[in-house]
C-alpha cells in the first residue's frame, strides 16, 4: 500500500484541528454551567476553591482555543499549497483525496469565520 499522499495528509490535520476546535467550544460552554452552577449553589465549604479551579480552567480553555485559530490558519495554508501542488501535476492525490481536500478547506475557513 502506497503512502498516504500530501494532500490526504494535509486534509487529516486540517479536519483533526476542526474538530479539536468544536470539542472546546463545547467544553467552554460546560466549564461556564458549571461555574453557574457552584455559584448558584450554597452550603458548600470548598465552594470558593472549587470556583477559583473551574474559572482557572474556563480561562486556560479559552487560550488553547485562541492558539487554534492560529494552527487552523497554518494547516489551511498547506492544504492549499498541497492541492496546488497537485493542480499543477507536482503531488500525485486521487480524486478522492482532491475532493475530500476541497471539502476540508471550506470546514477549516468555515470554523475561522465563525471564531471571528
Amino acid at each position: 500500500m502506497p503512502p498516504p499522499s500530501k494532500v490526504a495528509v494535509a486534509t487529516g490535520s486540517v479536519l483533526r484541528l476542526v474538530k479539536d476546535e468544536a470539542s472546546y467550544h463545547k467544553e467552554i460552554v460546560q466549564q461556564e454551567q458549571r461555574i453557574k452552577k457552584l455559584d448558584e449553589s450554597e452550603g458548600d465549604e470548598n465552594k470558593e476553591y472549587t470556583l477559583r479551579q473551574e474559572k482557572q480552567a474556563l480561562a486556560e480553555t479559552r487560550k488553547v482555543l485562541s492558539s487554534m485559530q492560529t494552527k487552523i490558519s497554518a494547516a489551511l495554508e498547506k492544504l492549499e499549497e498541497a492541492l496546488e501542488a497537485h493542480k499543477e501535476g507536482g503531488a500525485e492525490a486521487s480524486a478522492e483525496d482532491v475532493t475530500k481536500a476541497n471539502d476540508a478547506v471550506v470546514k477549516g475557513k468555515e470554523a475561522l469565520r465563525q471564531a471571528s
